[in-house]
């Protein structure tokens, strides 16, 4: 038996005997997670459980004070930052921002994967963000959130982190970039629902990481899924898919037509957005 397929029975076997080790969120997301989830909590009780992490905290000002709010009077404190996000933001936005905590490994053919992956990642959120904005704008439809989208885009390849963490128990072997990447594309999506489920997350999630770059699934209506794929699309992480993808854009509504992702407002709000995570 190959290599690579040795590694990917080991990770087949694993999830198929629900003993594949998950990634578990950063503790202080889970807090910030029970605080919004309490119908008895406030924007001053919020803020208080946000400050105890200065470097959420620190981002939570960031983000309140970025172009992706749409505001121009500067907030310095977290408590000021959480009134203008709001608390049904702050769940999503919270989460998003603790998830670079995840990507890191002592490996260093790992820690150089797991670099690369989040890197991309925050690419494909700037440009999936970007393209809800423009719909939003063209359309006056908000029936979609933007904390919703930032945090469906994080999470669409989040599979990927099982995978490498098991390449990093096993390095002398698995810890190879060619075998990672097909142990990925085959296996990263099945991973990423199980890790959705795992951590509470609704079917909007579930969906994106299951099913992102399978084009053959298409939700009824317009979902995040879509504006995910345009993301990743634009980003070069579906170049195969892309034409498909953009097409299928159009069809669907996404976006008018193709000059909407090569225009200067499109760069601009995908500037902004990457902003959030630099």
């Amino acid at each position: 038996m190959s290599t690579q397929n040795a590694l990917l029975t080991i990770l087949v076997e694993k999830i198929n005997n629900d003993t594949l080790v998950l990634p578990t969120l950063p503790a202080i997301a889970l807090k910030v997670r029970k605080a919004a989830d309490d119908p008895e909590i406030n924007l001053n009780d919020m803020g208080d459980v946000i400050g105890q992490d200065p470097s959420l905290s620190a981002r939570m000002i960031k983000i309140a004070n970025s172009a992706y709010m749409g505001r121009s009077v500067k907030v310095t404190s977290v408590s000021q930052a959480v009134t203008r996000i709001g608390l049904r933001q702050i769940k999503n936005i919270s989460t998003a921002l603790a998830m670079e905590q995840l990507f890191v490994s002592k490996n260093d053919v790992v820690a150089n994967y797991l670099q690369k992956e989040w890197a991309n990642t925050v690419k494909i959120v700037a440009n999936s963000m970007a393209v809800l904005q423009l719909y939003i704008a063209r359309t006056k439809k908000r029936e979609m959130s933007m904390d919703t989208m930032t945090l469906a885009a994080l999470v669409h390849n989040i599979g990927v982190l099982p995978i490498l963490t098991e390449a990093e128990r096993h390095a002398e072997v698995f810890a190879n970039p060619s075998f990672l990447d097909v142990a990925i594309d085959k296996l990263a999506g099945r991973i990423g629902a199980s890790i959705m489920q795992e951590w509470g997350f609704g079917d909007t999630f579930v969906n994106v990481a299951k099913n992102w770059k399978d084009l053959s699934f298409i939700p009824e209506q317009l979902s995040y899924i879509d504006f995910v794929r345009v993301g990743a699309a634009v980003s070069g992480a579906m170049d195969s898919q892309k034409d498909a993808v953009l097409n299928l854009a159009i069809q669907r509504g996404v976006v008018a037509e193709m000059g909407e992702l090569h225009s200067d407002e499109f760069e601009d709000l995908a500037s902004a957005a990457k902003q959030i995570f630099l």
